[in-house]
């Protein structure tokens, strides 16, 4: 018995009792009952002669010697997750689940509606998202990134870079702003609206606060509620200038600094490279990006 092989179904649930911590959650993340999710486990440990998991008051562990199996049952569960979604994918027809930040949510609609005049059974699923979808993990079909992927299992195309500009309301520029000019050493004394949370470890952020930016009267984790925000006249305003200069409310301040630029990839699994639906997607989505950000 110690030399059996393992099933999927087996692997499956020590997988979920991984990532769940308890028998009943992870039960139910696969539809079964506990019971059943503990037998599988029993029967798994008695095959390989060995105890797989941890049982205690604060929760149910996998022991750290039964970590390469659950390695093993990850890649099984990618692999026929990967199967399933590109069975019979031979034709343009199928959904593409596109994860972007919201800047890019406009621009990258504008594009794909275009598309689906040409490729009809092509449905999109637009992600706007702070948090970064999960592409190896296949989360999202592809991705609009600013920053690099360390993953060995997603192509990466650099296609630009996103460059920024400052901008505030008439309002605030004849409040505050006589001829609409920030100077280098005014940066402390002027209101900003900025990220909140996580987002502030932003590049384009982390540029305001070098550049003496300290008041902040006005945060969100959402651009347009910035964008509102700066037209309201709360503050400046550090955004895209490929989208600042489409907003009629804002006017681009003249500086004396350097403004800053992040790079922006299109990254999408390996495994997705030869199926059609996706690769007109990304192609669709590389040419305008390349010409947006040129």
């Amino acid at each position: 018995m110690q030399n059996a092989v393992p099933t999927w179904d087996d692997l499956r649930v020590l997988l979920a009792l991984h990532r769940h911590r308890s028998f009943l959650a992870a039960g139910r993340s696969l539809g079964v009952s506990t019971s059943t999710a503990a037998r599988r486990i029993e029967a798994l440990e008695a095959a390989l002669g060995r105890t797989l998991v941890h049982r205690s008051s604060a929760g149910t562990s996998v022991e750290p010697d039964a970590l390469e199996l659950v390695a093993l049952a990850e890649q099984l569960e990618h692999g026929l997750e990967a199967a399933r979604r590109d069975e019979g994918d031979t034709e343009l027809s199928g959904t593409v689940r596109i994860s972007l930040g919201e800047g890019f949510v406009r621009p990258a609609t504008q594009v794909l509606s275009e598309l689906r005049r040409k490729h009809q059974e092509i449905h999109i699923e637009l992600v706007s998202e702070s948090r970064t979808s999960d592409l190896a993990r296949r989360e999202a079909d592809i991705g609009i990134r600013k920053v690099r992927s360390s993953s060995p299992v997603l192509i990466e195309r650099a296609v630009g870079r996103l460059r920024f500009a400052l901008y505030a309301s008439q309002s605030y520029i004849e409040r505050r702003l006589r001829g609409g000019q920030l100077r280098a050493g005014d940066f402390e004394r002027h209101d900003f609206v900025g990220y909140d949370g996580t987002m502030r470890k932003l590049p384009q952020e982390q540029w305001l606060l070098a550049q003496g930016a300290k008041r902040f009267p006005f945060r969100s984790n959402s651009d347009f509620a910035l964008q509102e925000a700066a037209e309201r006249g709360q503050g400046i305003c550090l955004m895209a200038e490929a989208h600042g200069r489409t907003v009629d409310g804002l006017v681009r301040l003249d500086v004396d600094v350097a403004l800053p630029s992040v790079p922006v990839f299109l990254v999408f699994h390996r495994e997705l490279r030869n199926v059609p639906r996706v690769r007109v997607v990304v192609n669709t989505l590389e040419a305008a990006l390349r010409h947006g950000l040129s």
